[in-house]
């Protein structure tokens, strides 16, 4: 049978304020998952160590951590495919990122629980409610199928680059389901939603590292809903945003120009640090590092 290390992120904070780092042997059969490894351990050498798990087949989303630096459902993801991707004979465990560790792989979701229940993630139907039921075509649900596969497991949570640079953004899996009662036809409050999003912390502010894409395990792919709500935000007229501006900007210089003019960009966004910008802007038209806006 294979041998693998693993090198666990600990943090006992009965016995220590610091975290620290363990590494265990291990000898396990082929194809064993990241979870398995772990409750082996857990099992065999020590009992002390804390994770989440539950459903063991990707339905609840429990489970998440990062091995080797990426966020995976440790019950889909088998110790030889992360050591086929290091190379290595060792495979290094951390909790999800973006979060305060709680105990070993164990974090504080708390503030992951209030941005879902932010965004509002329930029906707010327009009318008083059908004498039966609501009849919805099927195209229209499909529109949404994607967004309503979201386990909230946090993977996206984990790897997301405005969480990490803003802890009130948002975040991707609350806009996915957001997006997911925006985008339905049933609801009536689509207008208010998309104000909702677009404040601050809100849609605008993702940095489009397709992250959340690149790691969701159920193919949800969270940006493309932010991207949908920023188009549901222009179709309801909600664009007082810095952010909605901006992407106004480039709609406008791409349909009159047919590529970005970076000088007006800045003045069409916000005029008013636009003004603050104009010594620098000088600057770099004298260095011929700017083009002329006219």
């Amino acid at each position: 049978m294979p041998t693998t290390t693993i090198d666990l992120f600990r943090f006992q904070p009965d016995h220590s304020d610091e975290p620290y780092r363990q590494q265990f042997e291990l000898e396990h059969e082929d194809g064993v998952t990241v979870l398995d490894a772990l409750l082996q351990l857990q099992n065999e050498q020590d009992a002390t160590i804390a994770m989440r798990y539950s459903c063991r087949s990707a339905i609840c989303g429990s489970c998440a951590c990062k091995a080797d630096g990426r966020t995976v459902l440790a019950c889909m993801e088998q110790i030889e495919e992360v050591k086929a991707r290091s190379g290595g004979d060792t495979v290094t465990i951390d909790p999800i990122g973006n979060f305060a560790p709680l105990k070993d792989l164990i974090v504080d979701l708390d503030p992951f629980w209030e941005k879902f229940k932010a965004v509002k993630p329930y029906l707010i139907p327009d009318g008083p409610a059908p004498e039966n039921e609501r009849i919805v075509p099927k195209e229209a649900m499909q529109k949404i199928e994607k967004e309503a596969a979201c386990i909230l497991c946090a993977a996206c949570y984990s790897e997301c680059n405005s969480l990490a640079a803003d802890p009130e953004f948002v975040g991707p899996a609350a806009f996915a389901w957001g997006h997911r009662f925006a985008g339905d036809v049933r609801d009536g409050e689509r207008k208010e939603r998309v104000k909702l999003y677009s404040g601050d912390h809100g849609v605008w502010d993702c940095t489009r590292c397709m992250y959340c894409n690149e790691r969701c395990p159920k193919g949800v792919d969270p940006r493309d809903a932010i991207e949908k709500l920023g188009g549901s935000a222009f179709q309801e007229g909600v664009t007082s945003d810095t952010g909605a501006r901006h992407a106004k900007a480039f709609l406008i210089a791409m349909r009159t120009g047919g590529k970005l003019n970076e000088s007006l960009l800045v003045p069409d966004t916000d005029p008013l640090w636009a003004q603050l910008d104009v010594p620098v802007a000088l600057r770099m038209l004298v260095m011929g590092w700017a083009r002329s806006p006219l």
